[in-house]
């Protein structure tokens, strides 16, 4: 059997959530044959911007402002744990400021009992998953969340944690916590349910970062995120394909909780590393060790590459471009200019990516294979036009940004484009393949 459900992204992307299954009753005894699938479409597809089609110029400084404002956080949530471990491990779900700037993805789910829909910006960076308030008028308002408003600190255990997340423009989503119930539908018109998710009820949000949407799907490498409960469930795995962020509106993007079983063509080898899921706090590590620009290794210090150092690498699905650390940032772009270099600069405005030129006429063959290795061995050879992107109507960019070092370098969401990945939270293990992304 499948369950299919309908899911969107910010970025924007729409999404089809399958969950395959032989007994429902008995799914958290048979995690290996279940997976739950979710297609994603980008936020910037027509639907989305209400038929009122965006430049890539304009799409790309949307994109660079949330990319910006997310990597502060991110190097300000990392501080915060590493200088006051213990508190930030406790307060984790609670503590202000914990989540990320806008996310890349939306997806559409339902909760409670009777459920409800609910839209939700699926971010990697997110603790814990929220909703903004439900109609007062409505069953699961006056039956189930009637006394968790009050928001309350914890005082007995039978009274609700209260929450106050604090975005960096000025956002503010204040509320409780409760275990509910998440429901799919069949696509027999049965249903399933995953029970007992943690999920914040907002009662009350101020700002405009979440603008028509519901809430958060928190992913994060936490305990009570999403992905990893529902990788528990089904089988301690979720994986993610990105087609190219300007596909046709057809293209098909993937997040599946569970054994992929080839539900997803690969086109090349399949190489893996090791997923470090307690050297950054929250964030899904990778031990990188180098960068090679073609052929050539690069002279980059192996403190940008350490996380004791206050460096370190993360793979992130919610930021667009790749920050690096600055001697990171400035190898790359010496090296990748020379092969641009006979093309005329083009400075666009609100877009702060260094190096941009006048692509007539540009051949992408003649790019320079930039590859990125790992301390295991294993080397990701991204896609040229990953890290050389359309930026405008007859422009490229050097897709990257830099991060002041010491700083978190960040793989993003543009440079992942047309591989599968796969999150092993219990093998700690980060899989990957070349892929178009579509169904086998």
């Amino acid at each position: 059997m499948k369950v299919q459900l309908i899911i969107l992204v910010p970025f924007m992307v729409l999404v089809s959530m399958v969950v395959a299954q032989q007994h429902i009753d008995q799914m958290q005894h048979q995690h290996d044959s279940n997976s739950i699938t979710l297609e994603l479409i980008h936020r910037h597809a027509p639907q989305f911007t209400n038929n009122n089609p965006i430049t890539q110029h304009q799409r790309l400084v949307d994109l660079l402002y949330h990319d910006i404002i997310r990597h502060g956080i991110m190097s300000h949530r990392r501080r915060a744990k590493e200088e006051d471990p213990l508190t930030a491990s406790i307060k984790m779900p609670l503590a202000s400021g914990r989540d990320f700037g806008i996310g890349q993805y939306i997806t559409s789910f339902k909760v409670g009992t009777p459920s409800q829909k609910f839209w939700l910006i699926v971010d990697t960076g997110s603790d814990f998953t929220w909703i903004r308030p439900v109609p007062c008028f409505s069953e699961m308002c006056k039956v189930e969340l009637m006394n968790l408003f009050s928001l309350t600190t914890c005082p007995t255990p039978i009274t609700p944690c209260a929450y106050d997340y604090r975005y960096s423009d000025g956002s503010a989503a204040m509320g409780v916590f409760a275990n509910e119930t998440v429901s799919a539908g069949l696509t027999n018109g049965r249903k399933t349910r995953l029970h007992n998710v943690l999920i914040g009820c907002t009662d009350s949000f101020q700002g405009p970062t979440l603008q028509n949407v519901d809430g958060i799907m928190g992913l994060a490498n936490t305990k009570y995120s999403f992905a990893t409960n529902a990788a528990a469930t089904f089988g301690g795995k979720f994986s993610y394909c990105l087609v190219d962020h300007l596909s046709h509106l057809n293209a098909t993007n993937y997040i599946i909780f569970g054994t992929n079983r080839n539900q997803v063509k690969v086109s090349g080898n399949t190489r893996h590393t090791k997923l470090e899921l307690d050297t950054i706090p929250s964030f899904y590590a990778v031990n990188v060790i180098g960068i090679s620009v073609g052929n050539k290794m690069l002279e980059i210090p192996m403190q940008v590459w350490d996380a004791s150092e206050g460096g370190g690498t993360i793979i992130d699905s919610g930021t667009s471009l790749t920050f690096l650390a600055d001697p990171a940032y400035q190898a790359v772009m010496e090296a990748l200019k020379v092969s641009v270099s006979k093309y005329q600069r083009v400075k666009l405005d609100g877009v702060p990516m260094e190096y941009c030129f006048n692509s007539t006429g540009f051949n992408g063959s003649l790019v320079p294979k930039l590859i990125i290795h790992f301390d295991d061995g294993a080397r990701f050879e991204p896609h040229w036009n990953s890290y050389v992107i359309a930026a405008a109507a007859g422009v490229r960019c050097l897709g990257f940004l830099p991060a002041r070092f010491p700083a978190l370098s960040v793989i993003g969401n543009i440079m992942q484009q047309n591989y599968l990945w796969e999150f092993d939270l219990k093998g700690k293990r980060l899989v990957f393949a070349p892929s178009s992304c579509n169904n086998s």
